[in-house]
């Protein structure tokens, strides 16, 4: 369930009514590695275990699902992960987190932003991608079909996983950027299907450094967003060799990086 009828009063300038409408669920998630609390996150609930594990992946814990002995939902708002007891140990005293981190922004629970670059993999030989623009333009469309918790409540946000020729693959939709990635990079890591080198991610807003940094953890070589990337997002895509396309549309977009894995573009 990711949305919640409440009451609400709809005001136009030629009248005011009570009316029904829909809002994104928002609550906390809290995640244990081996029952040691690593992070709690405002989130959507659903797909609790992918989240967790693509959150894992993410912060450089695990690369692998045969990694992971079990998943547990604790309760409706607390999910254990359970390691290897010497793996877990090592992970949790390299681990360095806030322990709250908002449904918008999780870079802002990392102690430094120093200590992102330190865990990121560089993304080479991946130069052999091409991608048609033709491809690129039609991907718009098809995140509006499937994202379907935004359209009833206009607050979700979707992460979706296309293969190099424009094929849908899979989706999450969380009330957070970031989860939402998570989710799928989790769901990608219970298929054992990371890395994702020959894959197309498509955010539905914008392009921030920590959705760069995700991707580049799950081996994402080429991301492209309904929005903006910020500067940072940028500097990121260069240094680990990332193609980064924004402002999305049916006819056209801009690309930041890396822009020879586009079939026909300019030099």
């Amino acid at each position: 369930m990711t949305g919640k009828k409440i009451n609400i009063q709809k005001w136009k300038p030629d009248n005011r009514e009570t009316k029904e409408d829909w809002v994104a669920i928002e609550e906390p998630l809290q995640i244990l590695l081996n029952h040691q609390a690593v992070s709690i996150t405002m989130r959507t609930p659903g797909d609790d275990g992918a989240l967790a594990l693509g959150f894992l992946c993410t912060e450089g814990i695990i690369d692998h699902f045969n990694q992971i002995e079990k998943i547990t939902q604790v309760d409706e708002n607390t999910i254990n992960v359970v390691m290897e007891s010497a793996l877990a140990e090592k992970s949790l005293a390299g681990l360095q987190r806030n322990f709250y981190t908002t449904s918008s922004c999780g870079v802002c629970g990392k102690s430094s932003v120093d200590q992102l670059f330190q865990k990121l993999p560089h993304l080479s030989g991946q130069t052999d991608l091409k991608i048609k623009p033709q491809v690129l333009i039609t991907l718009q469309d098809k995140l509006w079909n499937v994202q379907t918790a935004f359209q009833t409540t206009g607050g979700i946000h979707a992460a979706v996983l296309f293969s190099e020729t424009g094929e849908y693959i899979y989706h999450s939709e969380d009330v957070g950027r970031h989860n939402a990635l998570d989710k799928l990079i989790g769901h990608c890591i219970m298929a054992e299907k990371t890395p994702l080198q020959k894959h197309i991610l498509l955010l539905s807003g914008r392009a921030s450094f920590e959705l760069i940094q995700k991707a580049a953890m799950a081996g994402i070589s080429f991301v492209c967003a309904v929005g903006a990337p910020s500067s940072l997002a940028v500097q990121l895509a260069e240094q680990m060799n990332i193609t980064l396309v924004g402002f999305l549309k049916k006819q056209s977009f801009n690309i930041y990086t890396y822009p020879e894995r586009v079939e026909g573009s300019a030099d």
